[in-house]
Order: structure tokens, then sequence, then C-alpha cells
């Protein structure tokens, strides 16, 4: 098994398959992307008579909502205290508003369709090892009490081993999501709705109607949202306001009873910590050893094993995975856009929770509903005073890979392709040229250009996953260059150098 690349969800429910686009549809919505905020977004558009279609470039559920730990929950990243700050008090009270109504939606979807997702309400802990944090989760658990949230600061966290605390979340919820995702899928296509498998959109023209290029025709809609994990049109301003994040996780076999419940520590990088039952089993969850994407050391993966051994003992390893995470600079979601192109990023840890209210703000927008939580993550809002150290420290990549790539000509690792190692990747200089080289492990050579296509800063190679990354925007490659995330189209280009 390529534990690189499988999920615990992908691999105990597989997906149903849906035919690719053929030329010559057009719907009233358009959306990019089968994921949880694009399944959710067309279920609720086609629930109040709208024509659907969705788009997906692989297959539904196996994006990055496939690669999730999916913890449904009102805790956030950017903690409350800081939304409250950054914002104000009512923001944070809204920010904690909409999380419970997500949450509700998919309580809502599961009992109406009767999805065999495992749902569960449980509760959630945010805590720490150390006591220099305690004061920090006490602040916290004010400040989400004053949000309106059903939270506390407690002593006793239900975990195998020492700590000095927590916010405990009453009332959170888990599932599995791809059982979830696939069930909402099959409620899609019919009565003018569709869903496409294997449908790469290259390019989406907003006008009357919209235009969006696939590598198999054109579709056209009245309204498109972009359900992606980041925008693969438009939005530039948004590269700008976000940061994109690797993220891993393994999937131990356990047996007997365990603690019940949602648990994220404060180390840095943090780790996150779950159980979840399956028809396979119950299966402990353990994620973390979060960086920046194309800024990685090879053993994300090992430092992670080492954590869960260290803290949980000894269990069968059956998978791990990665996934890529969107951090907004001011904490929240970027949701919303122009009357005919939509978009929905920026959800960092809370993909399941954000990815429903992306999906519930874009519906209500494009059928002429009221929604109270649409402004306060308007994608166009402007930069809040308290976010402005976190911006430029987060953007510096941008301009740095660009000065370092173009003028300065650094980061080449070599000058033969000798020196790459099988199952390795390495920038090289070859006749003049930087080239992107990957060994196979049968000692085969691939070569593409190291230039990303999304806004040309170099790749750099991920030695966890065996894949070109851009530091940049997030955009990720396969050896051979097609693209696997965005926000790049366009593969890598392909070198042939004797």
């Amino acid at each position: 098994m390529d534990q690189t690349t499988t999920s615990l969800w992908i691999a105990t429910a597989p997906a149903p398959r849906f035919d690719p686009f053929r030329d010559g549809v057009h719907v009233d919505v358009a959306i990019v992307g089968g994921g949880i905020t694009g399944l959710t977004a067309a279920l609720l558009l086609k629930q109040r008579g709208k024509r659907v279609a969705v788009l997906e470039k692989e297959h539904i559920a196996g994006g990055e909502t496939g690669y999730t730990t999916a913890h449904i929950t009102e805790a956030i990243d950017a903690r409350y205290f800081s939304i409250a700050r950054t914002f104000s008090k009512e923001a944070a009270s809204q920010v904690g508003e909409a999380s419970r109504a997500s949450i509700e939606q998919i309580a809502e979807f599961v009992d109406k369709f009767k999805i065999a997702c495992a749902f569960r309400r449980v509760p959630g802990y945010l805590y720490t090892e150390k006591r220099s944090y305690v004061a920090e989760l006490k602040k916290e658990a004010v400040a989400a009490a004053e949000a309106g949230v059903a939270a506390s600061f407690v002593d006793d966290v239900p975990l195998p081993f020492a700590t000095r605390g927590a916010v405990r979340f009453e009332n959170q919820a888990q599932f599995h999501p791809r059982q979830y995702m696939i069930a909402l899928a099959s409620q899609i296509p019919g009565d003018g709705s569709f869903i496409f498998d294997e449908t790469h959109v290259s390019d989406i023209t907003e006008g009357e109607p919209c235009v969006v290029q696939t590598t198999s025709g054109k579709l056209t809609a009245d309204v498109v949202f972009q359900a992606t994990n980041v925008p693969i049109v438009g939005f530039t301003s948004l590269f700008l306001k976000d940061a994109a994040y690797r993220t891993y996780a393994l999937g131990y076999l356990v047996e007997g009873p365990h603690p019940d419940g949602l648990f994220w520590d404060t180390a840095d990088p943090y780790h996150y910590t779950r159980w979840q039952e399956t028809d396979s089993g119950t299966w402990l969850i353990v994620g973390g050893e979060d960086h920046k994407v194309g800024q990685t050391e090879s053993d994300s993966f090992e430092r992670l094993k080492q954590y869960a051994t260290g803290l949980y003992g000894e269990k069968p390893l059956r998978y791990q995975w990665s996934g890529q995470v969107i951090n907004p600079v001011d904490g929240l979601p970027y949701i919303g856009g122009s009357d005919r192109m939509l978009v929905s990023t920026g959800y960092a840890g809370q993909g399941m929770t954000f990815g429903t209210l992306g999906a519930m703000i874009i519906a209500d927008r494009i059928t002429g509903r009221e929604n109270r939580f649409a402004e306060l993550f308007d994608a166009n809002r402007k930069h809040v005073r308290g976010a402005v150290k976190d911006f430029l420290t987060e953007n510096v990549d941008f301009p740095k890979h660009m000065i370092k790539d173009r003028l300065l000509r650094r980061d080449v690792e070599g000058r033969l392709t000798s020196e790459v190692a099988n199952g390795e990747g390495k920038i090289l200089s070859l006749e003049g040229r930087k080239v992107a080289v990957y060994r196979d492990e049968k000692g085969e050579v691939q070569m593409v250009s190291p230039v990303c296509t999304h806004m040309g800063c170099d790749v750099a190679w991920n030695g966890n996953e065996k894949t070109w990354d851009c530091p940049c925007h997030g955009s990720r490659f396969k050896t051979d260059g097609a693209v696997i995330n965005g926000p790049a189209t366009e593969p890598l280009k392909p070198i042939d150098l004797e």
C-alpha cells in the first residue's frame, strides 16, 4: 500500500464513478470541485430548484476533503480571543454562531438522508502539556463563552498522559467524511443537474453566460462557484491573504475502550487526535507536523510517528496521508465574490465546518436569501489592523522566492543526473538551464521545468510525498509535472535533454 497517498477514508469507502463532462451543457450554477463545499452547495441549490453541475478533476470526495481528519467543531485555529481583538467581540460571536449552524446543517443532512457515516456528538478539548500555556487557554475559554460557545476551562483531559488542562467545547461532532459526501453526491444528479468526474477545468470566463473551459469541452452557466481548495481563476488578491500548509495524519488500528472526543494540543507545530469507528474496526487518528508548502524536510511522517508512539504506545499503523490547508491571514475564511463568480477558501484546520459554512453562504447568495454571516466572511473584505503583522510574515515568501529563483539563480543541487538517487528529486543545472529531475525506483529519469505555471516561482522537492511543490502559493505537481493541487492549472513543462 502506498501509505503517502492513501487515507483511511478513501481506503474504507469506495466512491461511485460519474461520467466525464462532454461538450454542450448549460446549467444555472457550475461548481468546480467535488469536495464537501462543492457537494453541499450543489445539494442546497438543487433543493431550491437550481440546475447544477459539479465538475471534479479526478473523482468526487477524492481531493483535499478525502485527506482530512474530519473534526467537526466550533473550536477555531485563530482563537476566539484573537478574533475579538482583530475584528470585534460581535464578530467572535458570529464565528461561533456560524460554526454551530454549520454543524447543525451536517446533522440535518445525516438525519434527512439517513446517512450511515458514524456521525456522533463528542466533546472537543484544546489542551496543553505545558504550564506556561494555561493562562492563554483560560483566556480562550472566557472569550469562547462570551462568544456564545458552550466552552469552559477544565483541569481533567481524558487522555492517557498528563496534561495541564484544557478548554472543553461541548457538543462537537465527528463522522466518516467520505461516506457522508458519497451520500450527498447520490442526491445531486437528475432533473437537469449533473456530477462530472475526471473533468479538468483549465479556464473560466465570467460573462452572460459564464464559460467554463475543460479538457473535454465548454460548459456554460449563469454563475460559477469555485469550490476548490484555492481559486484557479481570478481572485488574485487572495493569494496574498492565504498561506498553504501541508499537514500529516496517521491511522492506527486499535482495540478496546478509548477516550471520547476531539483533541488538539498547543505545541508548535501542533497535533490533533481522535478515534473513529468504521466497518473495518476502530482507528486512532493522529495528525500534525504542519509546515508551509515547499518548505519541508523529508521526515514529517517519521516525526509524527515518534510523537504518536511516545504518547499512545506501539500500535498497528495501517494508513498515513497528508493534506493541504489554506490559512487566511486574519483567521477567517474568504467566502463570496461577484454576482457571477464566487469562491470559498481559507478554512485553516476547520475544513469540515467552514467548508459547509461556505456552501451555505454561497447557496443563499445565489438564491437571493439573506445570510447573517456573509459580510463577516466576505472574500472582498479589507485587511483589518490586527492582521497586518501576520500578512507581512506570511507573504514574504513570494517576493523572496522570485528574487532568488530569477535573479540570484541559486538553489541548484547539482550538475549531473547521476547525482540524483533512485526515488529522489533534485533541481539541477543542465546545459545552462535549471531542470527538476526525478529518478524513479527503477532508475528511469523524468525531467520537467522547475518553474511553477501559476506565477513563476521555482518548485521544491517534497521527499515526504515525492512531489514538486511550489513554496509561493501552494501548487503541487507529480514527478511528471501533472497538477495535483492548484492554483496552477497547467502542468510543469517537460524537458528533453540528452
